[in-house]
Order: C-alpha cells, then sequence, then structure tokens
C-alpha cells in the first residue's frame, strides 16, 4: 500500500462492496453433520454479511431434514437473530442427519420449499457429507425444477426466474479431516478441549507415578491427536494414516521404561479413536492398557473424552475463522454465474480462499481409501504438507537415538530469549534444544537474555533437561528487555571463550533490534560476522512485514527448516569467513510486531485471554441494561491484539494505533451506542490499544463515554495488564471454556477502527528503536489479511447505522 492509499476516504469500503448488490437475491444458511464450535459465527457471518449486501437471508433449521420438511424449518432471519451467538458453542440452528434427501423424492421437496422462499443461494456448513449432497442438489437442481412445473406446482415463470442453484460450502468438523483448507470450523476449540484436560491429568499422574492412555476423536483422521502429541510431549501417539511397524508393542515398553529411568514420573499415550495398526486391525486404548500392566506393571488408566472435545465456547481463533469465512462465502454467493462451480471457502495460510468443492472432496476420500489399501506414506502426503510436517516434527522430538548413533558436528548452538515473556517461549527453547541434539549439535542456554550472555551465565542442556517445559508458561531460561549495544565486547569474549558457532535468539522487537545490534557490530566483532534470520514470536503481530507472528505450534515445524539452513551455513564456516556462524530468531512476544512473520509465540496465548475476560465480562453485565465496557489491551504501538479481540469478542469500536482517529470519531462512537440502547442488545464494548494514543487515554475515553452517555447509558473501565501474559503456553491455542454470554456487538454500529497507515507505523518503529538502525519501509506495513481484511469483516458484521 502507497502513501495514497493511506489517505483513502473512509467510506472507501463501502465502495468496494458495490458491486456485490444482493438485491432482489434470497440466501439460505444451514448447519449439517457432527455441531462444531464456530458454527455460529459462521452463521452469524452468513447473516449480517448478507444482510449487510441487500440480500434476505433464511435459517434452514436441522438441516437438510429441515430443508426437506420445510413450513416453520425455513425462517427469515434479521440482524438481531444472530446477536448473541458468536461465543456459543455447537449451532443454534440444529443439525440432523437426513435419509429423505439422500432420495431425489426428499431433494424434490427440499426443492420445491426453497422455491417458496425464492431462495437460490445456499451456504451449507459441515462435512465432506454434507457438501457432497449440497453439489448433487445443485446439479440436479434444473431437472427438479421441471419436475415441479410438469407436477403442476411451480409454473414455467419461476422455472425460468429460479434456473440455477448456486452452493458455496464451508467445513465444520472438528477431526480437520477435510483436504484443501489448513484449518477446519471447530478444529482448534477441540484442541483446546484435548489440552485443559492433559493438563489436568498431568498434575495427578505425577502425584502417583501413572501412565494415562488418552483417547481422543478421529475415527478417520488423525490430527486431534497428533497435534495435541506435539502440544504436550507425549510419549507415544497412535494415528489411522501412520500406524506403528510390526513390534510396536515391544519398542513402545521399552520407550515408556526408558523415560522412567530417566525420572520422569508420568507417561502420557495418546490414542485416535481410529487407530489401527499395519494390517488394518483397530489399536484401542484397552489394549494399550492391557499390554502396559502386563509388560511394565505401571499403574495404568484410560480416559476417553467423547463429545467434551465438541462442546464449550469457540476459541478466538475458531471465531475469527468462521467470520472470515462466512463472509468470504456471501460474496462467493453474489458473485457466481450459473457456470460458476460449486465451491468451498478454506483457509490457505492465514487467507480464505475458495476452491472447487468436489475437488477437495475426492481429495478426502482418497486419503481414506489410501488408508484401505495399506499405502499410509500416500494417505500422510494426502493430508498435506502440515500434516506431514507435523508428524515429523513430532518423531524428531519424542524419539532419541542413543548418543552413540548421533554423529556428531562439533558445532556450538546457543538458545537465548529476549524481551518480554510470551507463551510458546519455552516450547521453542524444547523444540530447537531437542532438534539440535538430534543433528549432533552441542546445546547451550544462556539464561536472562543479553544481559546473562555478557555476565556469562551460559550452561550445556540436555535432551531431559526440556523435559515437560512444552505446558509451562513465561521463560525458564529468564529474559529481559535489555539490547546488546552496551554488551558488546562482553558477548563477543563469551562467544570465544563458549567456542558458540551459532545462536538462536527467541523472542519479540527487542530480539529482533538486538539481531541488528550484532549485526552492525560485525566489522569491529569478527564473531558477529553471521547470516541473520529472524522468526517472529508475539502475541501482539505488530511486526512489519507479516500478516501474523507464528505460534508455538507452528515454531515446532519452523524451527527444524530454520536449524537446518543454519547449520548449513555453519558447515561452510572453511570457506566463507562471513558465515563464522548462523544466528537464527525466533520471535515470543505478546504484541506480534516482529517483522516478517504472521504470528509470534504467545500471541494467539494472549488473544484467548482477551476473549475470554470479554466474554466474562458480559456475563457478569448480563442482569444489568444500558452498560459501555471499556478494555485496554497491552500490545505496544501494534493494534493486533485490540483489532482480533474486538473481532473475535463482537466489539462495537476499537482504537489501535495504527489508525489515527480524533475527538469527531469518539463522538461517532458515543452516538452509535446512544442509538444501540434502543434496540434489545442494551450493551457495549469497546477495546483499547494502551498506545493508541498519547491523549486520548483510557481514562479520558471512559470519562468522554460516561458525561455522553449520561441518562442513556453507564461506563465501566477494564484493563487488562499483564495477565495477558501470565498464561500457560499456547501450543496448540489453549483457552478456558466459558459459558454463553450476551454479545454487544452485533448492532447498527460502524467499527472501522482498523487500517494501515504506513506513516504511523514507520513512526512508531523509529520511537521504539531509538537508533540510527535502518529499519526498510516496506517493513512497517502490517500485512493485507490482518488489517485491510478484517476492516471489511469487521465493518461488515457490526455495520454501519
Amino acid at each position: 500500500m502507497d502513501a495514497d492509499d493511506s489517505r483513502a476516504p473512509k467510506g472507501s469500503l463501502r465502495k468496494f462492496l458495490e458491486h456485490l448488490s444482493g438485491a432482489g437475491k434470497a440466501i439460505g444458511v444451514l448447519t449439517s453433520g457432527g455441531d462444531a464450535q464456530g458454527m455460529n459465527a459462521a452463521v452469524r457471518a452468513v447473516v449480517r454479511m448478507g444482510i449487510y449486501v441487500g440480500a434476505k437471508v433464511y435459517f434452514i433449521y436441522e438441516g437438510y431434514q429441515g430443508m426437506v420438511d420445510g413450513g416453520a424449518n425455513i425462517a427469515e432471519a434479521d440482524w438481531e437473530s444472530v446477536s448473541s451467538i458468536l461465543q456459543v458453542g455447537g449451532t443454534i440452528i440444529g443439525s440432523a442427519r437426513c435419509q429423505a434427501f439422500r432420495t431425489r423424492e426428499g431433494r424434490l421437496k427440499a426443492a420445491c420449499n426453497l422455491l417458496q422462499r425464492g431462495i437460490t443461494n445456499l451456504c451449507v456448513i459441515g462435512g465432506d457429507g454434507s457438501l457432497t449432497g449440497a453439489n448433487l442438489f445443485r446439479k440436479e437442481w434444473s431437472g427438479l425444477l421441471e419436475e415441479l412445473a410438469r407436477n403442476g406446482q411451480i409454473d414455467k415463470e419461476a422455472v425460468q426466474k429460479y434456473a440455477y442453484l448456486n452452493v458455496v460450502g464451508m467445513v465444520g468438523s472438528i477431526d480437520n479431516d477435510f483436504c484443501g483448507t489448513d484449518m477446519t470450523i471447530g478444529t482448534d476449540s477441540a484442541l483446546h478441549r484435548i489440552i485443559e484436560v492433559i493438563d489436568a491429568i498431568m498434575t495427578t499422574a505425577q502425584s502417583h507415578q501413572r501412565t494415562f492412555v488418552l483417547e481422543v476423536m478421529g475415527r478417520h483422521c488423525g490430527y486431534l491427536a497428533l497435534v495435541s502429541a506435539l502440544a504436550c510431549g507425549a510419549d507415544w501417539v497412535f494415528l489411522p494414516e501412520s500406524p506403528p511397524e510390526q513390534g510396536w508393542e515391544e519398542q513402545m515398553c521399552v520407550k515408556l521404561s526408558e523415560n522412567r529411568a530417566r525420572k520422569k514420573r508420568l507417561n502420557i499415550i495418546i490414542v485416535a479413536e481410529g487407530a489401527i495398526d499395519t494390517q488394518n486391525k483397530p489399536i484401542t486404548s484397552e489394549k494399550i492398557k492391557e499390554l502396559v500392566v502386563s509388560q511394565l506393571g505401571y499403574d495404568t488408566r484410560v480416559t476417553i473424552l467423547g463429545h467434551v472435545q465438541r462442546g464449550g465456547t469457540p476459541s478466538a481463533f475458531d471465531r475469527i475463522l468462521a467470520s472470515r469465512m462466512g463472509v468470504e462465502a456471501v460474496i462467493a454467493l453474489l458473485e457466481a454465474t450459473p457456470d460458476t462451480p460449486a465451491c468451498v471457502v478454506s483457509l490457505n495460510g492465514n487467507h480464505a480462499v475458495r476452491l472447487p468443492l468436489m475437488e477437495c472432496v475426492q481429495m478426502t476420500q482418497d486419503v481414506q481409501k489410501a488408508m484401505d489399501e495399506r499405502r499410509f506414506q500416500d494417505a500422510v502426503r494426502l493430508r498435506g504438507r502440515s500434516f506431514a510436517g507435523n508428524l515429523n516434527t513430532y518423531k524428531r522430538l519424542a524419539i532419541k537415538l542413543p548418543d552413540d548413533q548421533i554423529p556428531k558436528t562439533n558445532c556450538n548452538v546457543a538458545v537465548i530469549n529476549v524481551g518480554a515473556p510470551a507463551a510458546g517461549m519455552n516450547a521453542a527453547v524444547r523444540s530447537a534444544v531437542r532438534v539440535g541434539i538430534a543433528d549432533g549439535h552441542r546445546m547451550l542456554a544462556i539464561y536472562d537474555g543479553f544481559d546473562g550472555f555478557a555476565k556469562g551465565q551460559i550452561k550445556e542442556i540436555g535432551w531431559t533437561d526440556v523435559g515437560g517445559w512444552t505446558g509451562q508458561g513465561g521463560s525458564i531460561l529468564g529474559t529481559k528487555r535489555i539490547l546488546p549495544g552496551k554488551y558488546l565486547e562482553e558477548i563477543a569474549t563469551q562467544m570465544r571463550t563458549h567456542s558458540i558457532n551459532a545462536l538462536l535468539i527467541i523472542g519479540g522487537f527487542e530480539a529482533y533490534l538486538g539481531l541488528l545490534e550484532l549485526s552492525a557490530a560485525r566489522e569491529k566483532h569478527e564473531e558477529f560476522c553471521v547470516p541473520m534470520v529472524m522468526v517472529p514470536a508475539t502475541v501482539s503481530n505488530n511486526v512489519p512485514g507479516s500478516d501474523f507472528s507464528i505460534g508455538a505450534d507452528t515454531a515446532l515445524n519452523t524451527i527444524t527448516d530454520a536449524y537446518k539452513s543454519a547449520c548449513d551455513m555453519a558447515e561452510a564456516r572453511g570457506r566463507h569467513q562471513e558465515l563464522c556462524i548462523p544466528l537464527c530468531v525466533v520471535p515470543a512476544t505478546i504484541s506480534n510486531n516482529v517483522p516478517g512473520t504472521e504470528i509470534s509465540l504467545g500471541a494467539d496465548t494472549s488473544l484467548n485471554v482477551i476473549v475470554q475476560t470479554c466474554d466474562r465480562i458480559k456475563q457478569s453485565a448480563s442482569g444489568t441494561k444500558r452498560r459501555v465496557f471499556i478494555i485496554e489491551t497491552m500490545g505496544g504501538y501494534c493494534g493486533y491484539l485490540a483489532n482480533m479481540g474486538g473481532l473475535a469478542a463482537g466489539a462495537d469500536a476499537a482504537y489501535i494505533f495504527e489508525e489515527p482517529f480524533d475527538i469527531r470519531d469518539l463522538q461517532s462512537n458515543v452516538e452509535h451506542l446512544t442509538e444501540k440502547m434502543k434496540t434489545t442488545i442494551q450493551r457495549g464494548l469497546v477495546l483499547r490499544n494502551e498506545s493508541c494514543s498519547e491523549n486520548y487515554t483510557t481514562d479520558f475515553i471512559y470519562q468522554l463515554y460516561s458525561e455522553e452517555g449520561k441518562g442513556v447509558f453507564d461506563c465501566r473501565k477494564n484493563v487488562l495488564g499483564h495477565m495477558q501474559q501470565a498464561q500457560d503456553s499456547q501450543r496448540t491455542v489453549v483457552a478456558q471454556a466459558a459459558a454463553p454470554h450476551e454479545d454487544p456487538g452485533q448492532v447498527q454500529g460502524q467499527l472501522r477502527r482498523v487500517g494501515l497507515r504506513p506513516a504511523r507505523a514507520r513512526a512508531a518503529l523509529e520511537r521504539l528503536t531509538q537508533s540510527c538502525l535502518h529499519v526498510p519501509a516496506t517493513w512497517t506495513h502490517r500485512g493485507p489479511s490482518v488489517f485491510v481484511t478484517l476492516k471489511l469483516f469487521i465493518s461488515t458484521l457490526c455495520k454501519y447505522y
């Protein structure tokens, strides 16, 4: 985005949507198959986006069964119909299996019921079976209309008017078993439930030195089992796509006994419900328990989570994902032509994309076919790079070869944490240490950041030393915000003393600045003649040049690649003196402000804390009318937390540094809230980034709202502070379940407090660095999918008044 874009008129969003008029069109939305957390957020997004562009939107209750039965099962939705559902699990419009829709007679009834309301656009939220049924319905549509005309149920004019049916799908499944998308709606929340249970089990298991066998959902897909095993550091995992080799029983028992010999007081074994061996015979949790008891005599218990994984409040990630997919689904329906094939809205990286529906369904079915034919390597490959990468990472981090089988490299790699503590830092250190040891390197831990580095607080760290670090918050190594500039001589001395050949920095913006300072000092200190790599980890997502900073789960994979690159450069030292050591940064900061990454360690955990807090604040006010809550989030000069928190919690406004605002904007929002109090939703929620304005402080905004809203609403404020940092490791994105609450952010107001302001972002970076270090202008951009795209979602879901 260039400088002219930053001066774009505030109404530019409406101009973007002008060609998407839904006037005269009707959209039906249904949920089918198994329920998943986040489905309600998707329904809400479809309804509000549809109304926003002028279309009529209809609920189809009880899935395809409601479509076949018709009558009251198909009802028009209005803006307030989807209020207070953003944070509710399951689906408010119901989901049911329907045998009748499998027959042509049933589909004929469904078509007749849709035509009675003029519905020719269908948004289906479900699994591959539900989406396949929708595609078949679309193909038969013209034939069904002709049959209805022959039967006298519709006239020829209706046949021409409603000649074709548009279908768009969104995948709602906790199993993440649909090919073509990185994540399905509900998967992240299910992982939350699993990790919560594992965290609880670990305490009792350690107390009694027990082995726990945990069975999770995944009849045909092992994603939940794999990622939860990676997140908690499980001793063994059983997946349908990657069965254990022959003789696994003995290998597993040896692994468990070795871990006990290392004084590990518990063992965790995770089993997908569809786990099989190489002969396609089921491996059950009870069978594993009997094996452990008979072979090792360990006190072993089985826990089957069942539908606990489906329940509870959706995570911040699922709320945002479903909202983005819902908006994209409506746009796809409005842009569809008679020749447009049915599509499914998928997640690719950090972007909502459209893919041909049946191609994705075919790929999903190919995975099952490969497993049935015992082509398990093909099954893993068909699941996608993310699944295969997670599987390889788990194997590297969970299984240590004997020392005599690991070739030594004589490369000393040091690991350091820099900046504010962020959830996931310890998981990143664990991953780095174990990958390094597996590659034959000697791993060194540097305590207390660059300050400790200069003082020589450096010790060798081993494989077992990082056991159990995955689930611990904060920084076990210790971290400080101190930059290395005034300690360059001492740090160079320590690098020579300990023969450090590579340095891995895990941190946020301070880590990034520290890396630049070390780079700038290469001419004076030969020890710093290194190529530099940075992997951002921060909850604030305020790193220029990146849409999102990595979370802990992503970091486990990223570190593996970073290590390979770093060690390749280290091997070239003999030919290039400049490559004396590789120097790598793993970003870890709740602010998410490190350049070059989409998400930093700790950012997702902090976002969940904000959303949980907003949910509980709204719940506490469920008996109070006409109240507005003003919440201050962290993030420094980056508005990621306030921006994404506002979207996930359904806020009325979010004030961030990247988009300037003045007293007129504040007054406009007060007027919006005043009008809102005349509706049935008499609550308001406003988020403010801590550094969004030097003058418009949280206290100022609170006092202004209180004064201007006197007699109409009263105000309360809440400064979240460091509770956003004091959480356990995000690992997969762990969040506490909360009861359904009132959602105050769902009405006729404009929420346009997000955007891209290159000049302001650059000024912020200059103030942060306070040095002559050059920051490329391109790094000052937050990235289109975080701010520009979310501007569309927030504005449409909360509506211009």
